[in-house]
């Protein structure tokens, strides 16, 4: 629970989830010149400045007002964990408030990935999913989304991170204004400065967000996590397709399409003897052929808790083999972190939002 102190600090405007635009007008209420929004936007983003003492080409007494009249959204690094398997990161990070969220770093050979999150906790209580099962705390605000990232950057500098994923804790268009806010911050050449393409917002499906987003005019990537392609057993394993079931899914990823003619990622993770039989490889086929897509066939990252596992990989050969006779653009993902809980679907912290220790059992394997 907030305090006074704290709840006065939140209501300063957070100069992290504001435009240049924005940040000019907060600075010409104060009386000074256009340029200094830039200087101003240089300080919190590139160079990650974490309090305004030291923006040292600003004057003093600009300094001194806007410490009293704005803040910069911040978090402190609680523990974070490296995998041994693939050099994957999960870091645990807490909020000015308390607040805290699991983000992860994924580790390739010409690249690296961030993996943010957009709420603590999530809604939609999909069943295999870690982060669903501790229930919704709160939604983030585009500052501290933003914040996740430059975490993220801390961690792995002075490696760069080259792209972002918007497939955390929570659901993004569950919380659109803020993710899209904290999007077009990571993308604007005076922000983050990440590529539109390089950046990729995944929802559960959300048919009114993903009508919004054709309408964003952004050059971003849009991936659908399907994990069934039947409305039956999507609405047993993923309660959202009781709200929005699979035919207006579909309805909607194909205007998505035409609008802007670009393609949609479905992602689908084989959970055995659910998900993975042949009937369901040439159902998925259908649907993809249906649509301007590809498909990330994902291996379950198993969980003590979980009353799910993953198929054999013979299992999963198999079905890749029959799903690419209808559907070309099929891709295997590999599964990572597994090893410290930081794989697709088992970001979770204490529903409190205390949090624990990343990794299994709240133990890491490597502390930073």
């Amino acid at each position: 629970m907030r305090d006074g102190k704290s709840e006065a600090r939140a209501a300063k405007p957070d100069l992290k989830g504001l435009s240049i635009d924005e940040i000019g007008a907060l600075l010409a209420s104060l009386g000074e010149p256009p340029y200094r929004a830039k200087q101003v936007a240089a300080w919190i983003f590139p160079r990650d400045a974490r309090d305004f003492s030291g923006m040292t080409d600003l004057p003093l007494s600009l300094r001194e007002r806007l410490a009293a009249e704005s803040r910069i959204s911040g978090s402190t690094l609680v523990a974070s964990a490296v995998s041994r398997l693939d050099g994957t990161r999960k870091v645990l990070i807490e909020y000015d408030d308390g607040g805290r969220v699991e983000a992860v770093a994924l580790h390739d050979e010409d690249r690296a990935t961030g993996c943010v999150s957009t709420q603590i906790g999530c809604r939609f209580a999909c069943s295999f999913c870690a982060t669903g099962g501790m229930g919704f705390v709160r939604s983030l605000s585009a500052g501290e989304i933003v914040e996740q990232v430059q975490a993220l950057r801390r961690l792995i500098a002075p490696e760069r991170l080259d792209n972002i994923v918007f497939m955390g804790m929570g659901e993004p268009f569950d919380n659109y204004d803020a993710t899209m806010r904290a999007v077009r911050i990571a993308n604007a050449p005076w922000g983050l400065g990440i590529g539109a393409r390089r950046i990729t917002v995944s929802t559960a499906g959300v048919v009114p967000g993903i009508a919004r987003f054709a309408d964003e005019g952004l050059q971003a990537n849009l991936a659908i996590s399907l994990n069934a392609p039947t409305q039956e057993l999507r609405a047993r394993i993923m309660p959202i397709a009781d709200a929005y079931p699979l035919n207006e899914l579909m309805e909607a990823l194909r205007a998505y399409t035409k609008k802007t003619g670009r393609p949609v990622t479905l992602e689908y993770v084989l959970l055995s003897e659910i998900n993975d039989s042949p009937e369901m490889a040439d159902a998925l086929g259908r649907l993809a052929k249906s649509l301007l897509c590809k498909v990330n066939l994902i291996g379950y990252n198993e969980s003590p808790t979980s009353a799910f596992s993953p198929p054999s990989d013979r299992t999963v050969e198999a079905f890749l083999a029959r799903l690419r006779k209808r559907c070309p653009t099929v891709v295997r993902r590999v599964s990572r972190g597994g090893d410290i809980a930081a794989g697709c679907g088992q970001l979770r912290v204490e529903a409190g939002g205390r949090g624990e220790r990343p990794g299994r059992g709240g133990r890491a394997p490597e502390e930073r």
